[in-house]
């Protein structure tokens, strides 16, 4: 969690007053107060760039980072694995909809290996009109297999299929060891 940090001014706003103002020790020691006050903004816009990289950013910025380049983590993940989602955010925006993004997401979140059986059902009509009710539903089933089923929150990979799956389609999830065979 943030707090109170010592940081000096860079920039001391008394050294860009003129010189007859700086012999003033009144005006000197107010603008030591400002400085003391604008010296972490001054810090963080400095270091900006290292807050907007999900490898260099602070453990408690990554969920900030993470909303707002659109990536599902759950705080409850390991740093390393939130970083991981942050930084594949692009390419997981660009997969999203399609098994590869469903099985790139999970794998990011799990570390695990991804198994997506996909009931490959399509259908078009030339006419604006229903289709059929006689389709079958498009569904999804997951597998993902990890070292220790037990770790891995389910509800927050339910989640995560959720916002990457196509609302109209069912999905299902199963968590496994990695040595479960099926």
């Amino acid at each position: 969690m943030r707090g109170p940090v010592d940081v000096a001014m860079p920039y001391p706003i008394a050294g860009f007053l003129p010189a007859l103002l700086q012999e003033d020790d009144l005006l000197v020691r107010w603008t030591e107060g400002l400085d003391e006050v604008l010296a972490p903004v001054v810090s963080t816009l400095d270091c900006l760039d290292a807050y907007l990289d999900p490898e260099l950013t602070p453990p408690d910025f990554l969920l900030w980072l993470g909303h707002w380049v659109g990536a599902q983590l759950d705080e409850n993940w390991p740093v390393e694995r939130q970083r991981a989602m942050v930084a594949g955010a692009v390419v997981a925006h660009r997969l999203r909809g399609t098994v590869a993004g469903l099985r790139m997401a999970l794998e990011l979140a799990t570390g695990g290996e991804v198994e997506v059986l996909d009931s490959t059902g399509v259908s078009w009509s030339t006419r604006p009109e229903p289709l059929p009710d006689s389709l079958p539903p498009a569904r999804v089933h997951v597998r993902v297999r990890v070292d220790d089923p037990a770790a891995v929150a389910r509800h927050a990979l339910d989640e995560l299929c959720r916002a990457v799956v196509p609302a109209h389609v069912t999905t299902t999830l199963e968590v496994l060891d990695r040595d479960h065979l099926s």
